[in-house]
């Protein structure tokens, strides 16, 4: 019998990675719509995770991650194909908790930290041998664009906002694309990483977006606080005001598509919720653009 005890049939394909790359299971497998998740340690007792992708999505965020090269995010050990190992968060902070302990606007400023570093190693990533595929944000908007018609005003107001925006582009940097305070972790020495990248290519304030309507809908809809985390978003990474509130408004109206589309109406109504507040910020950072 192997180190690894019998293996379960659901798990043959995880078991042949975990003997190839040498590694020892270190907690139960996690298996989510998109990916398996195994915590492992290396021959050499590093703790790491074991990423198995079911999608295309998954994959190309893995690519971005390869590139990336530990840049803002978390370090690829091995890869071939579907199955990428990764360093492991094994740091005691944890964002979602600074926020609930009352340091909001410090977990803000930690993701657009991680946010600055990925987006300074464009460049590089774009200029490597096989450069990962990223995602243009024309594309990413696609689902807003082809439903905005029957959601109704605000997701047309958002999808005429996105197509403005785009119509008028700034200098596109990679993206994450999925930056919230759980996809930001405490890697130890190493810092604050990002994981699960999305892989798009578009404006920096994009990646601010999705930031501001998490770590719940219920805490960015709290009084006062999209107003004072706009602020500190604007504070720390000198993005234009009226260009992220633009930014927040498409991106609020895309994301309650998702979830329209996903048959969940109270994700959507809560994130058009989001997006209605930020066109006000819009008011209070410049007039709108025209109708």
């Amino acid at each position: 019998m192997s180190d690894l005890g019998p293996v379960n049939p659901g798990h043959a394909a995880e078991a042949a990675w975990v003997r190839r790359w040498r590694l020892r299971p270190d907690a139960d497998p996690v298996t989510t719509s998109s990916s398996t998740l195994i915590p492992v340690r290396t021959e050499f007792g590093e703790p790491a995770m074991l990423k198995l992708a079911q999608t295309d999505e998954e994959a190309r965020g893995a690519d971005l991650l390869v590139a990336l090269d530990g840049r803002g995010a978390a370090r690829v050990l091995e890869r071939d194909g579907a199955a990428v190992l990764l360093e492991r968060a094994t740091g005691g902070r944890d964002l979602v908790r600074m926020v609930e302990a009352g340091h909001d606007d410090e977990a803000t400023r930690i993701v657009c930290a991680a946010a600055e570093v990925i987006h300074g190693a464009s460049a590089l990533v774009q200029a490597a041998d096989d450069p990962p595929e990223l995602i243009g944000l024309p594309t990413w908007f696609r689902h807003l664009f082809s439903n905005a018609d029957e959601l109704g005003a605000f997701h047309r107001r958002g999808a005429d906002t996105a197509a403005r925006l785009l119509d008028d582009p700034r200098e596109a940097v990679v993206l994450h694309g999925d930056l919230h305070h759980g996809n930001v972790l405490d890697f130890g020495e190493r810092g604050w990483l990002a994981i699960d990248p999305k892989g798009l290519l578009g404006e920096a304030a994009f990646d601010y977006c999705n930031l501001l309507c998490n770590p719940s809908h219920e805490r960015a809809l709290a009084p006062g606080r999209l107003q004072r985390q706009f602020g500190v978003v604007v504070d720390a990474t000198g993005v234009d005001a009226a260009r992220l509130a633009d930014w927040l408004v498409a991106w609020c109206a895309l994301s309650s598509t998702w979830f329209e589309i996903d048959d969940d109406p109270r994700l959507a109504a809560s994130a058009a919720a989001i997006g209605h507040a930020a066109v006000e910020l819009r008011r209070e950072a410049g007039a709108p653009f025209s109708a």
